[in-house]
């Protein structure tokens, strides 16, 4: 019989509870949701988990708080598990169902720190999210970061509304790239922060 790994996990990071201690089940205003991503963003690389991304899923209309999402690809040693992956896998996981978009569900929107990365944003888009909030979309992100986004089309946000999905930009932007520069700043640094883009270079 071959042996095979038949299991992997994906968890949060214990800080998240002390990060999350005085966040109400309900947050209603979208500009304090784009907050508590930046601050969960900016600890994640902080504490070494991954990069400086995070991601939360909540019910569009209530603001009530499903889930979070930070990316944990160093944590976990998972390529996958982009913050926007682990919001969306938790949310499916808290409503009982992969449809987050199902027959008597509230309408759910994922709030993340930047536009999706080609793996996110498939993601996103089967995930039955019903609108998608970003920071901000453009180049800034990997000429600051040097971190590898994918072959994405100009069209990305286009796709989303055509199957009723709404897009939301530009909310809280100038504090994203903050975030990014703080990032980068570290890395340029020599502080030991690991920029994992895979094929290590390869063409």
């Amino acid at each position: 019989m071959i042996d095979i790994a038949r299991q992997y996990q994906v968890a949060l990071p214990a800080w998240i509870d002390d990060e999350l201690a005085d966040v109400p089940a309900a947050v209603p205003d979208r500009e304090d949701r784009m907050r508590l991503v930046h601050r969960l963003a900016d600890r994640n690389w902080r504490a070494g988990d991954g990069g400086p991304f995070a991601a939360l899923v909540a019910e569009r209309d209530s603001g009530r708080i499903v889930s979070v999402g930070v990316n944990v690809v160093l944590a976990s040693g998972v390529s996958s598990a982009h913050a926007e992956v682990v919001a969306l896998g938790l949310a499916q996981t808290a409503t009982g169902g992969w449809d987050l978009g199902g027959d008597g569900l509230p309408a759910h929107e994922l709030v993340v720190n930047w536009r999706p990365c080609v793996q996110c944003y498939g993601a996103t888009m089967w995930s039955g999210v019903r609108a998608l909030v970003v920071a901000g979309e453009g180049p800034e992100l990997e000429e600051i970061t040097t971190f590898d986004e994918g072959p994405l089309g100009a069209d990305w946000a286009e796709q989303f509304q055509a199957r009723g999905i709404e897009v939301v930009k530009d909310v809280l932007r100038d504090e994203a790239l903050t975030v990014f520069r703080d990032y980068r700043k570290a890395v340029d640094s020599a502080d030991g922060i690991v920029v994992y883009n895979a094929r290590g270079g390869a063409e």
